[in-house]
């Protein structure tokens, strides 16, 4: 199942970006063999993240053990894995052991600062690694600190996408040349790589360094969001003319009374308009209004709201596995559908079957594995 049936993934077990790309694999089709440690925290079939593949124990302090991940590595297209440079040399299985064993190998590595520079060895988390790419500062309000856009931008879409992203990339290019490849995948870079709209932007003068001066980053009144009478929210993002006069036209509003819509100059004006006629009814009221047509208004839903939304039920957005809610896989294919694998794994629930494959025996498996 899947447009990725037929590769093999190796997951060195991690946070955060290194298991979000190793769900995407898994989701679309990729066989994907998690390597836990015997001691780490526990693990929960109610995460979601680790869904899609088996969970197998080694105690990689073991020379034995590190041999049994170097069988698992030579038959393998891909291998992800998430600690600081120089780990995984020290522990036998860095890019010379793993490509020797299989030259073919896309060997993934997902840091935030990245193999090289000044920062490489210091330690550090999303909003560190969207701080230096210029992202941090360009988001929230211009009265107000920088605002952390969760950790969506450095761990997950500039972190775990853009090492899904390179591993198919040298994946098709080991089929072509039969050699494999390092990929570096740091959060850093690919926080900067997100930006690259908005820096061509700045580059043509059309954005300013201040927060909340810019028409995305919620200065013009028709890209912002607005509190409704019963305290929910709406975004608003008619930024089309046409879809402006829509937007204008059914609020009660005249579209030609603001012809200087696009000069900041006018923005507040505005702005203090619309948030008067939105704090007169509350949320669904707007909701339903706009619902449908090309004004750009969407209710801003909770986390609990989200998946009863009835765009996100008519594309089930949202699936119900074993009990537990969840972001269904995406996106989508006409001809191999992409769909949650295996439930998430408890820690080395297949250790015995997998290492069994490679031809150990049960006392071998025991003692390589951690198994009390």
């Amino acid at each position: 199942m899947g447009p990725l049936s037929g590769i093999k993934v190796i997951e060195f077990a991690g946070i955060g970006p290194g298991p979000f790309c190793a769900m995407l694999l898994a989701d679309m089709g990729a066989e994907v063999i998690r390597l836990d440690r015997p001691d780490g925290p526990p693990m929960d079939r109610r995460d979601a993240v680790l869904r899609g593949r088996q969970s197998v124990t080694l105690d990689l302090k073991q020379p034995a053990a590190v041999e049994a991940a170097l069988k698992l590595v030579a038959g393998a297209d891909a291998l992800i894995e998430g600690f600081r440079p120089g780990v995984m040399e020290r522990l036998g299985l860095g890019p010379a052991e793993c490509l020797a064993r299989n030259p073919r190998l896309a060997y993934g590595r997902m840091t935030g600062w990245g193999q090289t520079g000044p920062l490489a060895q210091a330690a550090g988390h999303d909003m560190n690694y969207i701080s230096i790419s210029g992202a941090l500062h360009a988001m929230g309000s211009a009265d107000r600190k920088p605002s952390p856009p969760l950790n969506l931008v450095g761990d997950y879409g500039g972190g775990g996408m853009l090492l899904g992203f390179g591993l198919l990339a040298a994946i098709l290019q080991a089929r072509a040349t039969g050699k494999g490849q390092v990929v570096d995948a740091a959060m850093s870079d690919g926080a900067a790589l997100l930006m690259a709209p908005i820096y061509a932007m700045m580059a043509r003068g059309r954005w300013q360094p201040q927060r909340e001066s810019n028409m995305l980053d919620g200065a013009a009144p028709w890209y912002d969001t607005y509190t409704c009478s019963d305290g929910g929210f709406v975004s608003v993002g008619p930024i089309e003319p046409q879809f402006f006069a829509l937007f204008m036209r059914k609020l009660g509003l005249n579209a030609d009374d603001h012809k200087d819509r696009m000069q900041p100059a006018a923005w507040p004006a505005l702005k203090a308009k619309l948030t008067a006629v939105f704090a007169t009814q509350p949320r669904d009221h707007w909701a339903a209004l706009f619902a449908g047509d090309d004004s750009c208004v969407a209710p801003v839903l909770s986390m609990a709201e989200a998946p009863l939304h009835p765009h996100n039920v008519a594309r089930q957005t949202f699936v119900e596995r074993d009990g537990v809610l969840q972001v269904a896989p995406a996106p989508r294919f006409s001809a191999t559908p992409a769909e949650p694998g295996l439930p998430p794994p408890l820690r080395g629930e297949h250790t015995q079957q997998v290492l069994a494959a490679l031809g150990l025996s049960a006392a071998e498996i025991q003692q390589i594995s951690g198994a009390k």
